[in-house]
């Protein structure tokens, strides 16, 4: 397939698909079709342009070629130039892949004929939003970046409020508008930092940038804030849970598959133009990683909102996800190529991995929200008999994000596990002492998200309907089964085939960094066949049980109650009630509400039970502070009064103290 595409063509087969996807809602939004005709066109042209856009990425990692353009325009800054190199193609990848499956799923899941009010708005923005992404990853400029960033960040706001006649989502809005423009602001900041560094608004080339110096740790940190707002990363990610939880499913689900990678992006990217990094930075990353991992997942235990738990779960993947690219950095620093390698894969695979699975996980949840319609899940229970391919589809996806074998985010988690175990043994100093507190922290992770999904599965699919009334469940349609489909065979291909996706890896590692492009590849240094034979036989097991299981089926009955001859629904778990232990152990760091019914009487009367746990990092600790500075602030609030002449003053005052500094 290579041999007859440059890469150049396959260049232009990604700029090709982010201008379809940009175009894919116009029809729609002027009124030139009839609403289902619109949308059926915008998915149309989304699949081609996924189509297009994985084809020329694919190339471009297998050729290792970059393809860079330069548009001269009369605006600031230079030139605008993109590129598409692997690490770009790589990153494309997810979001080709979810974009599309999103696109067929709000088929059923959205349909415009029974969404007027809100089916143009939110067709022509999620187009906008995937062509912004994709205008993300290719951009090597700051000006083109910086528009293509802004752009990506109001499309979001826009299919996120898509309902917006609710008080939740719209305070979901705006509170992540805020938080992306503060991380906005410090990309402005890191950007003028990189341009006094290496003297052009053009992205420096990969490697060539020295990192010792004040300079270059305030860009990094910089970056780190500014890249971590969009991420999630632990504690800047106070939007992530509220956004999610509100906006439509198949947007949540872009969300949390998608949008979040490009914060991982940008500071890979940033990170590639350093030769070379202090210590301390990869250790950084890393605690960042490790607390974002296990906060996350323990947050998710205690959610009782189905859709909520899945966006702590994203934080805690992203906490993996950062675990990998700290250890890859301190093998960069500490000169150990192998040690990068394996937590660089170990990272973008994980990427990959995230994307498919919890976007799998998110319409999955939006399929069961839509059969019974309410998000809680203590309202939820034996779905599992309506929606049976539904519930497939989400245990899929759930021993995936487990880190269970034999899907693909056990070998992501395994590249990361062999990096941190080759990193403590080899390595020296704080880095070996940091990498060996990493390996039971990512364990405990691991073990605590098998806790939360079998909290999870168990409630929502199985059992008996805890409230019959609020629903009559039915299976999803094909246009929302279809993209769970091809999602679950991505977990499950990558799972039992990761040696083809090898190749892929290392061209975008080496894109990242020359010194973990070394003479090791990863099927050499990671056991990626042993995998294949351990998937393969998992698969022929599980097939055999399950054959085995339908030959001698037993008459089914309710779960057994304990000795009661007329078990009822209120006898199972609920979701407070499964999670009350792990809940309890970490109430220092949830810091769970509970209202416990009093008994007073011999013959107490009816009374009832209810937790909740919140955001407390949001509730806790930016809101005080907030009010806070709010009081000790106003006394500034006086210089805004209105007066426009006062204005043209500070105007005048502000450019006399820049000319003042700026001269020599």
């Amino acid at each position: 397939m290579s041999d007859w595409l440059t890469g150049v063509e396959a260049g232009n087969l990604l700029v090709a698909a982010s201008l379809l996807t940009a175009v894919s809602g116009v029809p729609l939004l002027f009124r030139l079709l009839p609403p289902s005709a619109g949308q059926k066109l915008a998915t149309l042209l989304s699949c081609l342009a996924s189509l297009l856009g994985i084809l020329g990425a694919v190339i471009t990692l297998l050729q290792r070629s970059t393809v860079i353009y330069e548009l001269p325009w009369p605006l600031p800054f230079g030139p605008a130039t993109f590129a598409i190199d692997p690490l770009s193609a790589l990153f494309t990848l997810p979001i080709l892949i979810v974009s599309a499956c999103c696109s067929i799923y709000s088929i059923d899941y959205w349909p415009a004929g029974q969404n007027l009010r809100t089916v143009r708005k939110l067709t022509f923005f999620f187009g906008l939003l995937v062509s912004a992404m994709l205008w993300v990853v290719m951009a090597r400029a700051t000006n083109i970046f910086l528009v293509a960033w802004e752009i990506m960040a109001l499309a979001a706001y826009f299919v996120l409020t898509t309902d917006d006649f609710e008080p939740a989502v719209r305070e979901a809005g705006t509170l992540y508008m805020i938080c992306t423009h503060i991380g906005t602001l410090c990309l402005f900041a890191m950007f003028a930092l990189l341009k006094t560094t290496s003297g052009s608004f053009v992205f420096p080339e990969a490697g060539s940038l020295e990192a010792a110096g004040p300079l270059p740790a305030a860009i990094f940190v910089v970056a780190l804030f500014g890249f971590g707002f969009k991420a999630g990363i632990m504690p800047l990610h106070i939007w992530l849970p509220s956004a999610h939880a509100n906006a439509p499913s198949h947007v949540s689900a872009i969300m949390s598959g998608v949008i979040l990678k490009v914060g991982i992006y940008g500071l890979v990217r940033t990170l590639s133009f350093f030769s070379t990094f202090p210590l301390w930075w990869g250790i950084t990353v890393l605690v960042l990683g490790i607390v974002s991992g296990i906060v996350g997942v323990v947050f998710a235990i205690g959610q009782h909102d189905l859709k909520r738990l899945l966006a702590y779960h994203s934080i805690e993947n992203i906490g993996i996800i950062a675990m990998g690219i700290g250890i890859a950095m301190i093998g960069t620093a500490t000169g150990a190529p192998l040690l990068a390698l394996l937590g660089m894969a170990g990272a973008l695979l994980h990427v990959i991995n995230h994307a498919t699975f919890k976007a799998l996980l998110f319409l999955g949840a939006g399929s069961v929200i839509h059969a019974v319609g309410t998000r809680e899940i203590d309202r939820m229970g034996g779905l599992l008999r309506h929606m049976p391919w539904t519930a497939l589809f989400f245990l899929t996806g759930a021993v995936a994000i487990c880190g269970l074998p034999p899907l693909n985010g056990f070998v992501s988690e395994l590249l990361i596990y062999l990096g941190l175990f080759n990193g403590a043994v080899n390595g020296v100093g704080a880095g070996a002492a940091v990498a060996a507190l990493a390996v039971p922290g990512l364990a405990l992770i691991g073990g605590l998200a098998v806790a939360c999904f079998v909290k999870v599965f168990g409630v929502v699919f199985l059992g008996v309907p805890r409230f019959p009334e609020s629903g009559h469940p039915h299976e999803a349609g094909p246009s929302m089964r279809i993209p769970m489909a091809m999602l679950a065979v991505i977990c499950v291909g990558i799972g039992v085939m990761p040696l083809a996706a090898a190749p892929l890896l290392e061209s975008a590692v080496a894109g990242w960094h020359r010194s973990a492009a070394g003479s090791a590849t990863l099927s050499t240094v990671a056991p990626l066949g042993w995998l294949s034979i351990l998937a393969i036989s998992l698969v022929a097991i599980a097939a055999a049980a399950y054959a085995a299981r339908m030959r001698g089926r037993a008459d089914r009955s309710v779960t057994w109650g304990c000795g009661y001859l007329a078990p009822t629904q209120r006898m199972q778990y609920t979701a407070s009630s499964f999670a009350d232990m792990i809940v309890a152990l970490f109430s220092g760091i949830l810091r769970p509400d509970s209202h416990s019914p009093t008994i007073k009487t011999s013959f107490p009367a009816a009374t009832r039970f209810s937790s909740h746990v919140p955001e407390a990092v949001l509730e806790k600790i930016y809101l005080p502070l907030l009010q806070w500075a709010n009081e000790k602030l106003a006394p500034v609030r006086r210089m805004q009064h209105g007066q426009i002449h006062f204005y043209i003053l500070y105007t005048f005052l502000t450019l006399m103290v820049l000319i003042f500094i700026s001269s020599p």
